[in-house]
C-alpha cells in the first residue's frame, strides 16, 4: 500500500495560542498630543538665564525688584536729556513684586502661599491688593513689598512732615494685614498730605483711572469729628487710638498705596503685552526662546565681533538700541523679568523643542 501526499490539509483540533490582552484605552487618547513642558527653572543658564534663583520669598522679591530693567549700553543712541528722564523714572518706580511672579521663580504654590500668609503677619512684607487690577494670575492687583523698603520710601519723602511719617509709620505697624484706611485715623490735612504723597489712594481713583483730592474732603470731615467726639469722650491723643477692626475697614473708602504705583502697573502690562505681540508674530503663537528674544531685543547692534567688523567698515550692523521699542517705550525692560512674569500669570508656557532647546506659547 502506498502512502500518497497531497497537498490537502491535515484534518484535526488545532490548538490557539493565548494572545496578549489588548491595552485599555487611555482617556486621553482623544485628547491634543502636545510637546512637555519645561520648568523656567530648568533652563541651561545663558546670557540672560543665569543662576542662581532665589529660594524663598524675601529673596525672590528682592530678585524681582533689582532685576526689572538692563543696564545702559555703551550706545545706546539716546541723548542726554532722555537717558537722565529714564534713569529718574526708573528710580521714581515703587520696590513692589507681583505674586504671580514670585510663584514663578519658587515653583511650590502651597508652600509659597504659606510663607507669604507668615511673613505677612509677622510684618515683615505687606501684601498690596489693588482693586479693579484683577485679583487672579492674570492680574495686576496682588503685589509684595518689603516692610523695609516701605518704610525708606516714607522716610525719603519730600512730600510729607516728619510728625506725619512718624504716625502713618506707627499705624503702618498696628494695621495688620488690611490694606484699607480706617476711619478717623489721621486729620484732613495729615489726609491731604498722603493723598499727594502717593502713600494712600481713594477707592473712586481706581475707576476714574487718576487721583482725585476734590473727592477727598468728605470723608476725613466726617473722619475729623468721630476724633473729637472720641477724644472728648475718652481723652485719647490720634496716635494712641486703636485701628478698626477688618470689618469696619472693608467700609473705608481709602486704601494703602505706593508713589507711583499707576505708572509700575502701566509699564509691566505693557511689558507683557508686547511679549504676547511677538509671540502672535508667528502663525503658531509659538517661538523658540531664542528667537523671542532677539524680536524683544530689536535689530541691535551688539559687540560681537562681526558687528563690529561691520562697523569699522561702515556698514549697517544693527539699529540702536534707543530706536527700539525696548528702550523708547519700556525703559530696557529686562526680557527674562518679562518672561517671568507672563510665565506667572499663565499667558504664555514653556516648553522643550527637542531641536532647538526651549520654546515659548501663548496660552
Amino acid at each position: 500500500m502506498t502512502l500518497r501526499l497531497t497537498s490537502a490539509p491535515v484534518s484535526g483540533v488545532k490548538k490557539r495560542k493565548p494572545s496578549a490582552p489588548r491595552p485599555r484605552a487611555s482617556p486621553f487618547t482623544g485628547h491634543a498630543r502636545r510637546k512637555p513642558t519645561c520648568s523656567a527653572r530648568n533652563l541651561k543658564p545663558t546670557e540672560d538665564f543665569h543662576d542662581p534663583l532665589p529660594d524663598n520669598v524675601r529673596q525672590a522679591i528682592q530678585y524681582i525688584r533689582d532685576g526689572m530693567f538692563e543696564e545702559l549700553p555703551a550706545r545706546v543712541g539716546m541723548n542726554s536729556t532722555r537717558i537722565a528722564e529714564l534713569l529718574n523714572f526708573r528710580r521714581s518706580l515703587p520696590p513692589l513684586a507681583s505674586v504671580a511672579h514670585v510663584h514663578t521663580l519658587l515653583e511650590a504654590p502651597t508652600q509659597v502661599e504659606r510663607e507669604i500668609a507668615e511673613m505677612v503677619q509677622s510684618g515683615h512684607i505687606r501684601r498690596l491688593i489693588i482693586p479693579g487690577r484683577g485679583n487672579d494670575a492674570a492680574g495686576l492687583g496682588d503685589c509684595l513689598v518689603l516692610a523695609e523698603d516701605w518704610e525708606k520710601l516714607v522716610q525719603a519723602s519730600t512730600a510729607l512732615e516728619t510728625p506725619v511719617k512718624e504716625k502713618f509709620l506707627d499705624i503702618l505697624k498696628r494695621m495688620g494685614t488690611s490694606s484699607a484706611i480706617s476711619q478717623g485715623v489721621f486729620t484732613t490735612d495729615e489726609y491731604r498730605a498722603l493723598l499727594r504723597a502717593g502713600f494712600i489712594v481713594s477707592s473712586s481713583s481706581f475707576t476714574q483711572g487718576s487721583l482725585s483730592i476734590a473727592s477727598l474732603p468728605n470723608l476725613p470731615t466726617m473722619a475729623a469729628t468721630s476724633a473729637s467726639r472720641i477724644e472728648s469722650a475718652h481723652s485719647v491723643s490720634p496716635s494712641e487710638r486703636p485701628v478698626q477692626s477688618d470689618a469696619q475697614a472693608r467700609a473705608a473708602t481709602l486704601f494703602l498705596s505706593l508713589p507711583n504705583t499707576g505708572s509700575y502697573l502701566r509699564l509691566l502690562g505693557s511689558g507683557r503685552a508686547h511679549l504676547l505681540a511677538l509671540l502672535r508674530r508667528s502663525a503658531s503663537g509659538e517661538a523658540p526662546l531664542g528667537l523671542l528674544k532677539d524680536r524683544w531685543d530689536g535689530a541691535v547692534e551688539t559687540e560681537k565681533s562681526f558687528h563690529l567688523a561691520k562697523r569699522a567698515r561702515g556698514e549697517f550692523a544693527g539699529v540702536l538700541p534707543g530706536k527700539t521699542k525696548k528702550w523708547k517705550e519700556l525703559n530696557g525692560m529686562h526680557f527674562r523679568w518679562v518672561l517671568e512674569e507672563a510665565l506667572g500669570a499663565g499667558l504664555v508656557e514653556m516648553f522643550e523643542t527637542g531641536s532647538v532647546g526651549p520654546g515659548i506659547r501663548c496660552l
